[in-house]
């Protein structure tokens, strides 16, 4: 390991990509402590220790953000949310789906993509602006500034749309000149950074006795055995064999071989926890415009993270999105099509329509079972919580989201080293880890 570490300083270009990202993640970290003006942070971080449930997931995803009204208090959900409507409508709308496959199709719709995030950023910072005043009548001292100003909102709602654009900006920068997925490491990042205050509240409850000594023991061991198993996962593979015939080229005949086409049993990685949690997130935030409403204030209930709807709604549009970002990503039709010219087949399988349909019922059910794992362990946060009183960082969904990223980080690291001939992070002999994108 040592020995690898070492090897990436020797790759200029390598070096300069982490450098590069672990600098704009500590550009976003700093920016999660510039307060949004008129607010007070210290009275909203009494807000978010008195209020869990929805805001606690919220602060979560936002990395902190919210507990200090930040100016990165949206976070990055407006983004997740526009590409979840682009995507959908791919689905219907021909024209989009026709743009998805060229290059500037694909530029453009990014571009819509950004308008969307802009918009839905000034959606949910005019919720954010009147739910604030609205506890500003509990929490006296929660603004400083002049209370229902339309001043003040339009501060508030310029600055948190500023944020998440910024933090858009951010993610592209990284994804494009850095290492990983820009989206997806500052997600990450903010739920790391909450892992210390996480372990040190866990230890004070320890010791003031709120937590046994047998309920602790347990929670480690399960902490423990739900990252091994996630690392367990995200690497299974269904492996289909395929057969390739006998080719010639001129006066030379190559004799067939046979390989293997690998199918992640989580094909979609963290995406379906992560779209769900923001389709789950914009309701409420709607519901914040009406706070005198009582189908508003039934519908914020309903969401909150510790009632057994939210968690229905949320296993739902889990298994939801496991389906449809597969099938959104992954074509058993052209798949298949390619697999012919090459003069490859499924052994006992006719090859074209047929071996299509063999491959979508075998990503069914490997999806399906897929599908469950991650609500299994998306909904362990809630369990932790009522029957062990743990905070959410320790849950399965920020687990995951920590795992699942870094796990094809390093991949993406070990790929730049293996092709300049260097041993990768898990030595020569070691296995390769597999990213979300391998195969």
């Amino acid at each position: 390991m040592i020995k690898a570490l070492s090897n990436i300083t020797k790759i200029p270009e390598l070096r300069n990509r982490i450098l590069f990202t672990l600098g704009l993640l500590a550009v976003y970290r700093l920016g999660v402590f510039v307060t949004t003006p008129g607010v007070n942070r210290a009275v909203m971080s009494d807000v978010i220790a008195q209020q869990s449930g929805f805001l606690g997931l919220f602060n979560l995803f936002s990395g902190g953000a919210l507990e200090q009204l930040s100016v990165f208090a949206l976070g990055i959900m407006p983004y997740i949310t526009a590409s979840i409507i682009l995507q959908l409508l791919a689905v219907v709308v021909p024209k989009l789906n026709e743009l998805k496959q060229d290059t500037q199709g694909r530029k453009k719709i990014t571009q819509y993509t950004r308008y969307g995030t802009v918009l839905l950023s000034i959606i949910q910072g005019t919720a954010m602006a009147f739910y604030l005043e609205n506890l500003n009548d509990s929490f006296r001292g929660l603004l400083t500034a002049q209370e229902s100003s339309w001043g003040f909102r339009f501060v508030t709602v310029i600055s948190l749309t500023t944020g998440t654009a910024f933090i858009m900006w951010l993610g592209e920068q990284i994804t494009e000149r850095g290492i990983g997925n820009g989206i997806s490491l500052i997600i990450m990042a903010g739920i790391v950074a909450d892992f210390p205050g996480g372990v040190m509240n866990t230890l004070a409850k320890f010791q003031r006795g709120e937590i046994e000594v047998l309920p602790a023991l347990l929670l480690l061991v399960i902490v423990v055995g739900v990252v091994a198993f996630i690392c367990f996962m995200e690497r299974a593979q269904r492996r289909i064999p395929v057969q390739y015939t006998r080719r010639a080229e001129g006066r030379k005949s190559y004799a067939g071989k046979t390989s293997y086409l690998p199918l992640r049993v989580n094909t979609s990685g963290v995406i379906p926890p992560i779209f769900a949690s923001s389709m789950l997130i914009f309701p409420t935030t709607v519901a914040g415009f009406f706070p005198q409403s009582r189908f508003a204030s039934a519908i914020q209930g309903a969401l909150n993270p510790v009632d057994w709807r939210y968690n229905i709604l949320y296993i739902g549009l889990i298994v939801f999105f496991c389906f449809f970002y597969t099938a959104v990503t992954f074509d058993p039709v052209d798949v298949a099509d390619n697999m012919k010219r090459r003069g490859g087949f499924i052994p006992g399988i006719r090859a074209g329509k047929k071996t299509a349909e063999y491959i979508d019922y075998v990503l069914t059910r490997i999806t399906f079972g897929g599908s469950l794992y991650l609500s299994a362990i998306c909904v362990m946060p809630i369990l932790l919580l009522i029957y062990f009183n743990v905070p959410f960082q320790f849950g399965g969904t920020s687990l995951l989201i920590v795992v699942s990223v870094g796990l094809d980080t390093v991949s993406q690291i070990e790929q730049h080293l293996i092709t300049r001939h260097y041993d990768g992070l898990t030595g020569p002999r070691g296995p390769r880890i597999r990213g979300r994108r391998s195969g």
